[in-house]
């Protein structure tokens, strides 16, 4: 198997500036994957979701971030997670999870998040009536701010993530120190050690979206040429990010179950219907601090699309420069920013896209985000079928490279770690492509809400095959760029030398 990178992806990278320290890592991942807007859709299920969330935190999370710890900071070099699937399984295997993965983030910020922020700027700050002018305006504008973080330089653009990272403990903290004093001053809804049992129907309706929120503490390698010091950072930043974003989804959650009846709670504006209710413990101050939560909440949901943006269009534009997605165009990233132009480009383009196609088919914009976030599930789990799979078989293929940080024992441990990620992966891949086939087999309903089996089912695996057929034709497309090849990667997957020769295949 050739693992050979492009002259083009070699000559790339040569713009990248390294930018990025250990703080900045952290709260560029936190700032990512720490997703507040689904904790609202996640405790619509009542007491159970602590506990599930509690039980995928100690058997999911923790291997999950054992294991991109170790594989994170030994196979460094940008492009991240389509290196190690492309060195493990071959350039087509790393094609597929590159575009999955990728195509996951436009999708999610035009189809739902900018539905969500335009949604609480209505319910909060001004009205913004959804189908108006003005709710077009602000989306399409919502979505280019993410784009436009995404291409400015990184040393410039950082402060975004940082700042939303920074914004999202802040926000969730105050939200559960208010709690306490709600919970004190008038009592809390009544909850009993059975409303926390987990339940079949709840493992099936809560896992893809767990798992949703769990996954991405690895994304960040996807700029690892452009940390300070990657071998050591990336390590100390999953361990840190991982451990804040746990139980930033724990306390909420358990905030939000004591304030609001569960049927009451939804993804769309639960969060702040639960803080506008907590915040009735401020007296005359309640309504201006719910305006300026509201607003925070706005500004956290465009700092996380601007950091998916900036690290998934950049695993994708390495793709494309090494042959992997429609050759040169999409691949090159420019000379003084460092950033890759067109693919960011691209990116809005889709997620304008999805946004229009939500306004148009939905109805509504809490149909629209559930209806895009059982897509942005099933594209985002799918790619980690070969992620995670990459990843154990780098650990046995390459066992003498120097490992910064090493899972402590034996291959099978590691092995094993990998199995029990993939089998969660598995379950909640199956329940986000194929919902409500499950629940017969234990005697239960599954309610597929406002928009039918068919429809749900029908986008999903609509977008399912056409992303297959356009990594297929953004494979083919890019043989010429895979003509002329360098040596073989490093054993770290670190910078090529400049002086290697192209070599003609």
């Amino acid at each position: 198997m050739s693992e050979n990178s492009t002259l083009m992806a070699q000559q790339e990278t040569g713009h990248l500036k390294k930018s990025l320290g250990r703080f900045d890592i952290i709260f560029l991942v936190m700032s990512a994957v720490l997703s507040i807007e689904v904790i609202a859709e996640t405790a619509g299920y009542g007491g159970e979701t602590f506990t599930w969330t509690l039980i995928l935190s100690v058997f999911f999370l923790v291997p999950y971030a054992l294991i991109f710890a170790e594989t994170g900071s030994t196979f460094i070099g940008e492009g991240g997670a389509y290196l190690w699937v492309r060195r493990a399984f071959g350039r087509p295997a790393g094609a597929l999870a590159s575009i999955l993965s990728w195509f996951t983030q436009p999708v999610w910020v035009g189809g739902s998040m900018a539905f969500l922020a335009a949604e609480t700027v209505n319910a909060f700050l001004f009205p913004l009536p959804h189908g108006s002018v003005g709710d077009w305006v602000f989306k399409i504008i919502f979505i280019w701010i993410t784009v436009l973080a995404a291409i400015l330089s990184l040393a410039k653009a950082k402060w975004l993530p940082t700042m939303g990272g920074v914004l999202k403990v802040i926000f969730l903290g105050f939200f559960i120190l208010t709690t306490v004093i709600y919970a004190v001053k008038n009592g809390v809804q009544p909850l009993t050690g059975s409303d926390f049992a987990p339940t079949w129907g709840g493992l099936f309706g809560l896992a893809p979206l767990l798992l949703f929120s769990y996954l991405g503490f690895e994304a960040s390698n996807s700029a690892s040429g452009e940390m300070k010091n990657p071998k050591k950072d990336i390590p100390a930043s999953i361990a840190r990010s991982g451990l804040v974003s746990a139980l930033c989804y724990l306390l909420p959650i358990l905030a939000m179950l004591l304030v609001l009846p569960a049927s009451t709670i939804n993804g769309v504006a639960g969060l702040m219907d639960a803080i506008q209710s907590v915040f009735s413990v401020y007296g005359a101050a309640a309504e201006p601090m719910t305006w300026l939560a509201a607003l925070m909440f706005v500004v956290i949901l465009a700092s996380q699309g601007a950091s998916w943006m900036i690290m998934s269009d950049r695993m994708q534009a390495l793709a494309a420069a090494d042959g992997a997605f429609f050759g040169g165009f999409f691949g090159k990233f420019q000379k003084g920013l460092g950033t890759p132009v067109n693919l960011n480009l691209l990116s809005g383009t889709v997620s304008t896209a999805f946004l229009i196609a939500a306004m148009i088919f939905t109805g509504g914009s809490e149909s629209a985000f559930g209806v895009v976030l059982n897509i942005s599930i099933s594209t985002f789990l799918l790619s980690y079928l070969l992620i995670i799979p990459a990843a154990v078989k780098l650990r046995y293929k390459h066992p003498d490279v120097e490992r910064p940080f090493k899972v402590p024992g034996s291959n099978g441990f590691f092995a094993f770690l990998g199995v029990l990620c993939f089998l969660w992966i598995l379950l909640g891949s199956w329940v986000a492509v194929f919902p409500g086939t499950l629940e017969p087999l234990f005697g239960l309903e599954y309610d597929f809400g406002d928009v039918s089996q068919l429809a749900t089912q029908g986008l999903t695996l609509g977008t399912l095959a056409v992303l297959v057929v356009l990594a297929l034709v953004g494979y083919w497309r890019g043989k010429r760029v895979r003509a002329v090849s360098v040596a073989p990667d490093t054993a770290a997957m670190t910078s090529i030398p400049e002086d290697l020769p192209p070599v003609n295949h």
